[in-house]
């Protein structure tokens, strides 16, 4: 029998080996019908009884990405359509879907044939679930090689074994690390937690998978055997008394209870370890079944893992432009931005022009790659080779002359209109005609700057944000006269370097910047009302954002604020800025010299380390305080994520961003706006619009007119709209076009 997605041969010992090697596509992944012909083979090997064994592999670099997303989503858009005439029936049929694969792994582990898993490359979720229930499992030594279940990142958990079988082979605190956090694992950490058997050279690979088998390798799961025992103990046991409580408020500590599914994962191992293990995987699929139907799945997977995938695939690039093979790339200004630039893209193999004023800035530059792949190199996760290499991309220089044969030159200069006015005029005199100029500038608009340019159809921006090697995404902004070939080498490089585009028209502050700024002058306006600090900041955390708006604030600068405050008056008038925020920014700045975390001192006091930062006290002394008990603290939650939300609303009316999914996606890259909520306007469309104006009309009469709804929002309550049904970025079966 010939398969379309494996290879079955088999060879003098009697041994199959099982090629797994998807046609048309970059990773193996389960679809419909790779589960069907795996079961299919399944069968065939355990009624031949010439067949003594069997090792899985991939034909591919890598392994398996695990299942294919968009099986859970037709999963769900299926249960969504059924619900309504038959809600029982529906979920019947959504639990029964649920199980397919458990089914699939559980049949394979128990066939009474040793089946061994050859780990090659990168492993996540349902691969590395199917390669648990082999009986065997023995990864190469490679750095390639990577093993996780980190299904929990987009809302879901290991729902086809996972939290059965992990802690089961290892102890119990390491398998809910695991779980809880999505944790990636070498093949070293993988081996130590017992979760494989072995680890081999790359090219002995499978010869090692098949000498298991000829070894005597027992087709019984350890789980099946009589008499097993847990590793670490029982649940009911010493070790479990002092696990088990902690966990629990550990979990509640760090997701403030936002995401089911990770409190899922606790339910599925505590109560899986006191039954049986056929039982144990009934009580895992009845908490999918249940987590898939929540709204912070749905949404966690459309934006974290559908839209994302989208996004990093181009979705958003012009067709008919020919793809831009980057020979050599220029950066202007060997600051803190301009370094950071010339670092990710010399780790993505590229030439780089690190141009400065002078030669000693621009090797102070180059200065800070050295410095980050060291540190890389000291923690594991680099080698000399590769440091040596990166640094060699690397070309410091204070002669504009150098530019010549560059396909793209990033400006990150001082934020000054003059300043990148001569850096632009000087870097396109050396420039071919092709080239495309892009400035990194986070407050000056695009168009403005592109009239400095004699090709203003190749002038765009590229916004990074910092620290650029940690942060993921990038906002590619369009100028009026901008073309379609500047943009397509845009999200080219941004693609290169392994981040995230997102495609925003000019504005001030474009479309991240807004939101921010909303984000903190909320948390102002709680100071200013008497609201003790540590509830802000709390309530903020306790929201779903990774960092609250008086230590982003501190991040960013203090000073840098009241910069932005006073250009904002000038440009826009007194009415443009609260009068109030600004007095409490200038009492910072001027009166207590506080700036930020830069200084040491800011919203918070940051002690020489080990010591933590703490907030500083004399903020209570700047306004009278409320009583704690007298702050409604689910309204500041509120307050923090409505604001945020109102303001990408206005971001679509306007037409900054014209795509649903570079909003979410872009509001949980930049600044981690709640992730259960899927993004900025996915927590709009998860409440209704609808309900959300009248929220927003509440918080406006009791706070004021950054809560007034626009018109937009106003209409889509009117309609039952949802953002995605009013902006469907798969319009006529095609992404939207670009802005």
């Amino acid at each position: 029998m010939s398969y379309t997605n494996f290879t079955l041969d088999i060879d003098a010992d009697g041994i199959a080996l099982v090629t797994w090697d998807m046609p048309g596509r970059s990773m193996n992944v389960f679809t419909e019908e790779a589960m069907r012909e795996l079961n299919a083979i399944v069968d065939h090997v355990t009624g031949d009884a010439a067949i003594k064994g069997v090792v899985i592999t991939s034909g591919k670099d890598t392994f398996s990405g695990g299942a294919d997303i968009t099986l859970l989503q037709k999963m769900l858009t299926t249960f969504a359509a059924e619900k309504g005439k038959d809600a029982e029936k529906a979920t019947k049929a959504l639990f029964d879907n649920a199980g397919m694969m458990t089914g699939l792994f559980r049949k394979l582990e128990t066939c009474g044939k040793p089946w061994v898993s050859a780990i090659n490359g990168t492993c996540m979720g349902g691969a590395f679930e199917m390669s648990l229930a082999c009986h065997g499992r023995v990864a190469a030594d490679s750095d390639k090689v990577k093993m996780a279940l980190p299904e929990v990142k987009i809302g879901i958990f290991p729902g086809a074994g996972g939290t059965q079988r992990v802690p089961r082979l290892t102890d119990q605190q390491q398998a809910l690390q695991m779980l809880t956090s999505g944790q990636t694992l070498s093949p070293q950490k993988a081996k130590s937690m017992g979760l494989i058997h072995e680890i081999a050279e790359p090219a002995k690979l499978v010869e090692t998978a098949k000498a298991m088998i000829r070894n005597g390798l027992k087709p019984v799961a350890p789980w099946d055997e009589k008499g097993f025992k847990l590793p670490g103990g029982q649940i009911y046991s010493p070790a479990g008394f002092n696990l088990w409580p902690p966990a629990i408020a550990i979990l509640r500590r760090e997701t403030h209870g936002n995401y089911p599914a990770a409190a899922a994962i606790l339910k599925c191992v505590y109560e899986g370890l006191l039954v049986p293990f056929d039982t144990a995987l009934r009580i895992e699929q009845r908490y999918f079944t249940e987590i898939m139907q929540t709204r912070e799945a749905a949404a966690m997977i459309r934006s974290l893992f559908v839209s994302l995938q989208e996004l990093n695939k181009g979705a958003r690039r012009p067709a008919g432009v020919l793809e831009t093979k980057f020979k050599k790339i220029g950066i202007l200004g060997a600051g803190f931005m301009g370094a950071g630039i010339a670092y990710v893209t010399a780790k993505a193999g590229i030439p780089v022009v690190l141009l400065d004023r002078d030669m000693e800035s621009a090797a102070k530059g180059k200065a800070h790659s050295d410095s980050l792949i060291s540190d890389q190199l000291k923690k594991g996760r680099a080698k000399p080779e590769e440091k040596d290499k990166l640094l060699s991309l690397i070309t410091p220089t204070a002669d504009y002359a150098d530019l010549a044969g560059c396909d793209l030159v990033v400006e990150a200069v001082f934020e000054d209109s003059g300043v990148k006015k001569s850096a632009t005029e000087q870097a396109e005199a050396v420039l071919k005609p092709s080239a495309i100029f892009a400035s990194n500038t986070s407050t000056i608009p695009i168009s403005a700057l592109a009239k400095n340019s004699a090709r203003p159809k190749n002038f765009i921006g590229i916004h990074f944000f910092s620290p650029v090697d940690k942060m993921m995404l990038v906002e590619i902004i369009l100028g009026k006269k901008t073309g379609d070939k500047a943009l397509a080498t845009a999200i080219d490089f941004v693609r290169a370097i392994k981040k995230t585009p997102i495609v925003v028209n000019d504005t001030r502050g474009f479309y991240v910047n807004r939101c921010v700024l909303r984000y903190m002058s909320e948390a102002y306006k709680m100071l200013i009302e008497g609201v003790p600090a540590p509830m802000i900041e709390n309530a903020a955390k306790a929201a779903g954002m990774p960092v609250g708006p008086l230590a982003l604030t501190d991040e960013t600068a203090i000073d840098l604020a009241q910069k932005i405050m006073k250009q904002t008056i000038r440009d826009l008038g007194d009415k443009a800025v609260d009068p109030k925020q600004m007095a409490l920014i200038n009492t910072m700045v001027d009166d207590h010299g506080r700036f930020g975390r830069k200084n040491g001192k800011g919203f918070y006091d940051y002690p020489a380390k080990p010591a933590k930062k703490k907030l500083w006290p004399g903020l209570k002394e700047l306004y009278p305080q409320l009583a704690p008990e007298k702050v409604d603290y689910e309204e500041l939650q509120q307050r923090l994520l409505v604001t945020i939300a109102l303001e990408a609303a206005r971001v679509m009316e306007e037409g900054i961003v014209t795509d649903p999914r570079e909003a979410d996606v872009g509001s949980i890259l930049a600044f981690g706006f709640a992730p259960y909520t899927g993004g900025a306007l996915s927590y709009i469309d998860g409440i209704g619009a609808k309900a959300f104006v009248k929220i927003a009309k509440g918080l406006q009469k009791k706070y004021g007119a950054e809560f007034k709804a626009p018109k937009l929002l106003l209409d889509m309550a009117e309609k039952g709209e949802s953002f995605y049904e009013r902006f469907d970025p798969y319009t006529n079966g095609e992404t939207r076009k670009a802005a």
